[in-house]
This record gives C-alpha cells, structure tokens and sequence, in this order.
C-alpha cells in the first residue's frame, strides 16, 4: 500500500498549523515523564488559545464530585468531554473550544474534568462523565473530541432514552479496526503507535464496549448522531464505521471525513478554512440537535 501523499493531501495553512504545534511542543521539550507530557500539552493548548467570547458567563463548580466549568446559556445542556487520550488535557485545554460552543449554539455548556489515566485507569474516565450525566437534569446533548468522543459515545450507550438529544463526536477513537490505522499509522498530530500507547496506559480490554463503543453489539436506541472523521488520521476509519452501526440499528447517524484536516484541527479552527467550516458542523448540528431538527436530509 502506497503511503499517503500528505504534502498534496494536505493544504498549506494545515500545515502551518502542524509546525506551529510542533514548535510549541519543542519549546516545552517533553520527555516519558506524565507530569511533563501534561505540562507540555497545556502549554501548547495555551499557545492556541483564542480567548472567550466577551459577556458569556463562566462558574466551576462539581457535579456528582466531579469537577466541571459551566458555560451559561439557554436550552438543553451540552456535556462536553475533552480530548488528550485520556492521559492529558481538562478543563483549561479546551475552555477557548467549550466557550465557543456555546456562543455560537446559545446553549450552556457543561465541560468535565474527568480522572485521568494511568494514576486512573479505566473505567474512572467513564464513571465520572456517566455520574455528571446521569445527575444533569432536562434533556442534554453529548459532545467531545479524540478521547472524549470515545466518552460521549459509551455514556450515550448507556443513557440512551429520549432525554438524550444528540451526540457530535469529533475525530473520535472509537476502537475500531478499520484501514486507516494502516494507511495513515505514521500520520501528523496523532500516529498509530501514538494510539496504541495511550491505550496501554488507559488499560482497557479491547473488547470492553464502555472504552471501545466500535466493540458494543446494541445500537439501537442512540440519539441522533453527528461524527466527524479527520482524513489525515488513523482514527478516521472509526467515524462511518460508528454512524453505519447506528443506521443499521434503525437510528440517525452521519458521518464526515473532512478532506485534508488532521488529529486536533479543532485548535486550528481561527486559523485553517477547513477547519473552521468542521466547527461550523460542529455547532450547526448541536443547535439542530437541541431544537429537535434532523439537519442532514436522507442521510
């Protein structure tokens, strides 16, 4: 198999979006040590960090003894699980992403600080985002990226019901089995030994369908489902694997590999056309979501 062509696949701003994540990881020069990988990453989101939107209304409070920030808006809630292979990121990482969300849906967001892996294996992730679910009152809406994508689709599987809305899952890993983990094991931003280390450390079995939803054999019952697929991605196979089970199982799911992005784009979201049109998906959908609108015709 030919290796992908990455310098046609990919546009020339991804590109400086990869090289300015580089060189913010470099200047942290992150070694094996867990504590500097955190350190290293929350520097790099810092680098990226677009800032809130001014008037929004942001408290931290905990929610079954969960730490969570809660960005204040109308509507159903959106439970936002962020992404860094269950080893890396919380509340800072992704609070630029979060409060975007939520200015541009008008719905309040609900971002939870999850127990980290390995000083937490799995199941604790899980646990806590299930526990914060389970104890939000009114209809909600699932959302989260890379790891936290793998989150909002097991908590899915286990709510399931008509108070769950919907789900958008970005560039999630889903642990499916799929091409793209060979095809683009040695892509920018994420690599498939990158995937397999993260999951060494979270220490699942891969057949466990609350770290894996790829591995769950019911399907039926799942909100509404948007999952977007980043082509430059081992993970990218995972997004129209995940949505083709919910159709079969008579639900409601679509499906998006966005040309030329890679693992993380969501940070690139003010500075790459493409990935700003996938944040665009992003909030169009959980606005039709949480007003009960199905927004992609047939599919």
């Amino acid at each position: 198999m030919p290796a992908p062509d990455y310098q046609s696949l990919i546009d020339a701003p991804t590109w400086a979006f990869i090289r300015a994540t580089e060189a913010a990881y470099a200047a942290q020069s992150p070694g094996p040590d867990i504590a500097d990988q955190r350190r290293a990453y929350d520097a790099m989101c810092r680098a990226f960090h677009a800032g809130r939107p001014p008037g929004l209304h942001v408290t931290d409070e905990a929610v079954a003894g969960v730490p969570c920030r809660r960005y204040a808006g109308a509507g159903p809630a959106v439970l936002y699980f962020h992404g860094g292979g269950f080893v890396v990121g919380g509340l800072h990482s992704h609070d630029d992403v979060c409060a975007e969300l939520a200015a541009a849906t008008g719905l309040g967001v609900l971002a939870v600080d999850y127990r980290l892996c390995p000083e937490h294996p799995h199941p604790a992730a899980y646990d806590d985002c299930l526990a914060v679910a389970r104890a939000t009152p009114g209809p909600i809406l699932l959302a989260g990226d890379s790891a936290g994508g793998a989150l909002a689709a097991a908590v899915a599987a286990a709510l399931r019901g008509p108070r769950l809305l919907g789900q958008v899952l970005i560039y999630p890993g889903l642990g499916g089995s799929g091409d793209s983990y060979r095809r683009h094991a040695q892509a920018p931003m994420l690599t498939a030994e990158d995937v397999a280390y993260y999951a060494r450390l979270r220490g699942a079995g891969p057949q466990d369908a609350t770290a894996a939803p790829l591995a769950g054999h019911d399907f039926t019952g799942l909100p509404p489902t948007l999952v977007l697929g980043a082509e430059c991605d081992p993970l990218a196979d995972d997004a129209p694997a995940y949505a083709a089970r919910i159709t079969a199982a008579g639900g409601r799911a679509a499906a998006f590999v966005e040309p030329g992005l890679v693992h993380g784009h969501l940070r690139a979201r003010h500075s790459v056309p493409r990935a700003r049109a996938s944040f665009a998906r992003v909030t169009s959908t959980l606005a039709a979501f949480a007003a009960g609108h199905w927004p992609f015709g047939d599919t």
